[in-house]
Formats: C-alpha cells, sequence, structure tokens
C-alpha cells in the first residue's frame, strides 16, 4: 500500500472519529504540535521510527510524550496505534491529509497568497471575500511575502495556482519574443 494511501486511511479515520466525538479541531491542534514537535526533535522520532528499537522501550517514549503533551485519551490511543502498526513515519502526511479532511467536512479552504510586498487589510479583505463568492466556502489565507515576484500576486487555493505576479508576466513575454 502506498504512503498516500496509507496517510489517507489514518488521517479519514481520525476525521470520523473526532467528529463522533465532536473534537475535529481538538484533534487538528494535537495533531500539529505533536508533528511539530517531532520535526524538532529528530532523535526521538527516529527512535520511534526505528525498526529495530524495541516496541516496549517506544511505547514508555510515547507514553512519556503523551503525558509531557498532555493529549487527550483519543488522540493517545490514535499514537499508539500508529506505533504499533510501525505508522508514524506517515505523520505529517497524515496530518497534512486531516487538514485537508476536517476543512472539506467543515467548508473551509485554505489559500496561500503570495505578494512582492506587505497586503493593507483592505487587500486581504477583497481576495478573500472574492474568493468566497467564487467557491462558495470559507476562506482561511495564509499570506506570504516574496520580492521576487516584482509585483501582483500569486494565490494557491488546493491544488489550483493562480499566478498574476509581474515576475510571470516578463517570463511569458520573454518566451513569446524567443519563439518569434
Amino acid at each position: 500500500m502506498s504512503a498516500s494511501a496509507i496517510s489517507r486511511r489514518y488521517a479519514k479515520a481520525l476525521v470520523e472519529l473526532g467528529d463522533e466525538q465532536e473534537r475535529v479541531a481538538d484533534y487538528g491542534r494535537e495533531l500539529a504540535e505533536i508533528q511539530k514537535m517531532l520535526e524538532r526533535e529528530d532523535f526521538l522520532r527516529q527512535l520511534l521510527e526505528s525498526p529495530t528499537f524495541p516496541l516496549e522501550k517506544k511505547t514508555a517514549l510515547l507514553a512519556d510524550l503523551n503525558e509531557a503533551m498532555q493529549l487527550s485519551p483519543g488522540m493517545r490511543n490514535f499514537l499508539g496505534l500508529l506505533l504499533e502498526k510501525g505508522r508514524l513515519k506517515y505523520l505529517s502526511q497524515i496530518d497534512a491529509k486531516f487538514r485537508a479532511f476536517a476543512d472539506e467536512r467543515s467548508g473551509v479552504l485554505r489559500a496561500c497568497i503570495t505578494s512582492a510586498k506587505h497586503l493593507k487589510k483592505t487587500q486581504q479583505t477583497a481576495i478573500k471575500s472574492t474568493l468566497e463568492k467564487l467557491t462558495g466556502k470559507v476562506v482561511e489565507l495564509t499570506l506570504e511575502e516574496d520580492p521576487e515576484l516584482i509585483g501582483g500576486i500569486r494565490a494557491q487555493v488546493g491544488d489550483r495556482v493562480f499566478d498574476g505576479s509581474v515576475k510571470t508576466q516578463l517570463k511569458r513575454i520573454e518566451e513569446s519574443l524567443t519563439k518569434g
């Protein structure tokens, strides 16, 4: 089974469990915290993912981690299952798929807006409201700055990218001039 299929299966199961328990947001927050912590603590992640490190020692490490992070019983069980099945190495993919499933379920669409310079509040609001009208969903914006764009913006909404940057327009002009 592919990593994508595995992560999709576990993420979907956690979203459904969270939905039943009305804890989707809590599970999402906890999952993101765990993922970030394991990214920072590379040695701990390697121990937990190692096929040669004894399972009982991994279980003890995970129990200490659960206690230190004050995770909910549902998340403790979920992490225990991932550990038992050797699936902790897919945690970052599970986290990403979980957010996608949770957003889909709640009607939220995430958009990443990259601009050459800082966008004013009025510009942010205009972009957000336009995207909400076009998609019919609640849009959550993430803003980034990239001076190399020169001007304009690039918007990534789900899998689609809308590039209205000056850099891209200049590149298109260059390509059309070189082709003749």
